[in-house]
C-alpha cells in the first residue's frame, strides 16, 4: 500500500523556516489560463508605480481597455496647436492665402490647415498617413476680378444666383441676396444664427474648414413661413476656370445657405461647371451648401456636377431637418478627375422623411468619383429612402460610403438604402461600404448592394429578339441605368440637358474601351 502520509499541521508563517501553506484563493488564481494570466500582467505593468507627491498631479495613465483598442487607434498622439488669432493662424502657408476673406463668424472658428491631423482618419475616410497623399502644386485663391472671368451661361430662371471662381456675382429673387446685402430684420438674424451653429459643425473636415476660411461671401436663400415656392425653383450656377499650365492650382470656395422656415415649400437647382478654354481647365472647387428645413417646410434639392475633366471637387452639403420636414435630393456627377461629396443628413425631429437618389459615372480614365453619406435618425417614425447609381469604364474608380444611424428613441423607423454598381471594364474597381447601424428594437430597416461586371442576359436577349442588335441594346440599357435617377430631377430643362449629356460619355467611353 505504500506509505501513509501524514497531514502536514498548518504552520504559522511567521515562524522561521515555514513555507504558509497556499489557500483556496491562490490556488484558483493559479489555475488561471495562460491568456488570462497575460492580460493580468498587462493590466498590472499599466498600473501607476507610487511616486513622491509633487505641486503638479501625475499624468493619468491609459485605461485598461485600450489593450482591446485596434492597433492603428493605438498610435502616437499628435500634438496640435490651439488656434490663436486669425492674423496668427494667417502667418504662412495656405492660411495666409484663405484667411484674407470670408465671413467673420466661420473664419473666427475655423481650424488652420495643419489642424487636419487631428480629424480622425478612419471616420473621415482619408489616407492614414501623410506620404499617402499626392503630391500637389501650389494652391492659391482666385486673384482676378469676378468681371475678367469668362461669363457663366444666364439662367432663364427669375430667382438665380451666379458664383464665377468661389466669387458671388450676382443673386436675384425675392427671396435670393448675399449676406453683406440682407438688410436688418429676422431673416439676417436667422441666417446669422445658422451660420455661427454651423462654425460648430461637429463632422467636419479639412474640406470643410477651407471653405470656412476661404468664402468671401455667403449667398442665403431665405424662404419666409408659409411661402410655397416649389414651381419656381432657385438656381443656383457655379463657374469655375482654370489653366492647365499654370504653376499653382486655383481653389474656389463658395458657399450658399438655405433656410426654409415653417411651412414653407422651396425648389433649388445646383449645377457646377467648367467655362472657357477646355472647359474651364484645372482648378479645384470647393463649395459648401448648408440646408435647414423647419418644421412641415419641403425642399427639393437638384444637384448636377460637370466639372472639367482636369478638375478637383470637393463638396459637402449639410441638412437639418426638423419636426414633419421633407428634403428630396437629387445628384448627377459625371465631371471632374477627382470628386468628392461628403453629404451629411440629421433628422431633428419625428415624422421626418428623407428620399436620395445619386448617380455618378466615371467615363474618363483615372477618374474617381467618392460619395460619403451619413444620415442621423434620433426621433420616431422616421422615413428615408437612398438609391445610389454607379458606371464605372475604363480604369475608373468609384467609391460609396453610406452610413444610415438608427438611434435608441427612434422607433417606429422606416430606413431603406440600395446600391447598384456597373464595371464596364476588366480595369474599373469599385468600393461599396452600405453601413446600417441600428440601435432602436422596433424599426424596418433594408439595405443591399449589387456589384455586376456585366449586363443581364435576359434583359440583352430581349432587345434582340425584336431586332435590336447588341450594340444597340448595350446602349440602352446602360442609358436606362443611369435614366432612372436622371428623371428624378423635377426640372425637365436640367433634366433634358443631363441626359443629353450621359448618353454622350456613355458613347466616348464605348469608342475608348
Amino acid at each position: 500500500l505504500g506509505p501513509i502520509r501524514q497531514p502536514i499541521p498548518p504552520t504559522n508563517a511567521s515562524q522561521p523556516n515555514c513555507v504558509p501553506i497556499p489557500s483556496s484563493a491562490t490556488r484558483r488564481e493559479e489555475r488561471r489560463s495562460f491568456a488570462g494570466r497575460r492580460h493580468v500582467a498587462a493590466v498590472a505593468l499599466l498600473r501607476p508605480t507610487p511616486r513622491r507627491p509633487s505641486p503638479s498631479p501625475p499624468p493619468t495613465p491609459p485605461p485598461p481597455r485600450g489593450l482591446l483598442r485596434p492597433r492603428l487607434a493605438r498610435g502616437r498622439p499628435v500634438r496640435v496647436r490651439r488656434p490663436g488669432p486669425p492674423h496668427r493662424r494667417a502667418a504662412g502657408g495656405l492660411g495666409a492665402v484663405l484667411a484674407a476673406a470670408g465671413p467673420a463668424p466661420l473664419r473666427l472658428r475655423a481650424l488652420p490647415p495643419h489642424h487636419a491631423l487631428a480629424h480622425p482618419p478612419l471616420q473621415r475616410g482619408l489616407p492614414l498617413h501623410r506620404h499617402l497623399l499626392p503630391p500637389l502644386p501650389p494652391i492659391s485663391t482666385p486673384a482676378r476680378t469676378p468681371g475678367l472671368a469668362p461669363p457663366p451661361p444666364s439662367s432663364d430662371l427669375e430667382s438665380h444666383v451666379l458664383f464665377s471662381d468661389g466669387r458671388l456675382v450676382a443673386a436675384a429673387g425675392a427671396h435670393v441676396s448675399a449676406l453683406a446685402d440682407m438688410p436688418p430684420g429676422h431673416a439676417r438674424d436667422r441666417a446669422a444664427a445658422a451660420i455661427a451653429a454651423s462654425a460648430r459643425f461637429s463632422h467636419r473636415d479639412i474640406f470643410y474648414d477651407f471653405n470656412a476660411v476661404g468664402a468671401s461671401d455667403v449667398a442665403v436663400v431665405h424662404v419666409p413661413e408659409g411661402a410655397k415656392m416649389a414651381g419656381d425653383p432657385v438656381h443656383i450656377m457655379f463657374a469655375y476656370s482654370g489653366s492647365d499650365g499654370a504653376s499653382s492650382l486655383m481653389m474656389s470656395n463658395p458657399r450658399v445657405l438655405v433656410i426654409a422656415e415653417k411651412g414653407a415649400e422651396v425648389a433649388i437647382v445646383e449645377e457646377h461647371f467648367g467655362v472657357g478654354e477646355e472647359d474651364g481647365g484645372c482648378y479645384w472647387a470647393n463649395p459648401v451648401v448648408d440646408i435647414i428645413v423647419e418644421e412641415g417646410a419641403r425642399v427639393v434639392h437638384s444637384y448636377v456636377q460637370r466639372q472639367s475633366s482636369a478638375a478637383a471637387h470637393t463638396k459637402w452639403t449639410t441638412v437639418q431637418q426638423n419636426t414633419s420636414s421633407k428634403y428630396e435630393f437629387v445628384e448627377v456627377s459625371t465631371g471632374a478627375r477627382l470628386n468628392r461629396h461628403n453629404l451629411h443628413i440629421q433628422q431633428l425631429g419625428p415624422e421626418t422623411e428623407t428620399d436620395l437618389s445619386t448617380f455618378h459615372l466615371t467615363s474618363q480614365n483615372k477618374q474617381i468619383h467618392d460619395l460619403h453619406s451619413r444620415l442621423i435618425l434620433d426621433h420616431p417614425r422616421g422615413f428615408s429612402r437612398q438609391l445610389h447609381k454607379l458606371i464605372a469604364c475604363g480604369t475608373g474608380n468609384g467609391i460609396f460610403d453610406g452610413n444610415i444611424q438608427v438611434n435608441r428613441y427612434a422607433q417606429q423607423t422606416d430606413a431603406g438604402q440600395q446600391t447598384k454598381c456597373l464595371l464596364l471594364s476588366p480595369k474599373a474597381v469599385v468600393n461599396v461600404k452600405p453601413n446600417l447601424q441600428i440601435i432602436a428594437d422596433d424599426v424596418k430597416c433594408t439595405h443591399g448592394a449589387a456589384i455586376s461586371g456585366e449586363l443581364d442576359p435576359n434583359e440583352l436577349f430581349y432587345f434582340q429578339a425584336r431586332g435590336v442588335d447588341a450594340n444597340t441594346a448595350t446602349d440602352a440599357l446602360l442609358f436606362s441605368f443611369g435614366a432612372q435617377v436622371i428623371n428624378r430631377i423635377p426640372f425637365k430643362a436640367i433634366e433634358k440637358k443631363a441626359l443629353a449629356q450621359l448618353k454622350e460619355l456613355l458613347a466616348v467611353s464605348r469608342q475608348n474601351n
